[in-house]
């Protein structure tokens, strides 16, 4: 029996793509989750990358992928140590125009 499959998918593109559109209807197993392009936690996990891709990958020079790794690990656990969890302030209340 073949089970069906999940997905979730954030980028505008994937949103839009008459090709994504195509394929999913060709493919009835896959259910997809859209979340908005916008979500605010979608922006946490980009400000993580961006420390992370500032902080250790641009610039990085490695001996190898265990040094990398080591690297990535050493990131990880300095940001947990001071990270703070993320306080939501939006109450639902539709934005007005501007």
């Amino acid at each position: 029996m073949r089970t069906a499959r999940s997905t979730s998918c954030w980028t505008t593109v994937s949103h839009t793509a008459k090709n994504t559109r195509a394929w999913l209807a060709e493919h009835p197993r896959w259910h997809v989750h859209w979340t908005p392009p916008y979500a605010s936690w979608l922006n946490q996990a980009e400000m993580y990358f961006s420390a992370l891709t500032r902080c250790v990958l641009r610039h990085g020079d490695f001996a190898d992928r265990h040094d990398l790794i080591d690297k990535l690990d050493a990131f990880a656990i300095a940001h947990n140590t001071t990270a703070k969890p993320y306080r939501w302030t939006y109450d639902g209340t539709p934005l007005k125009a501007a």
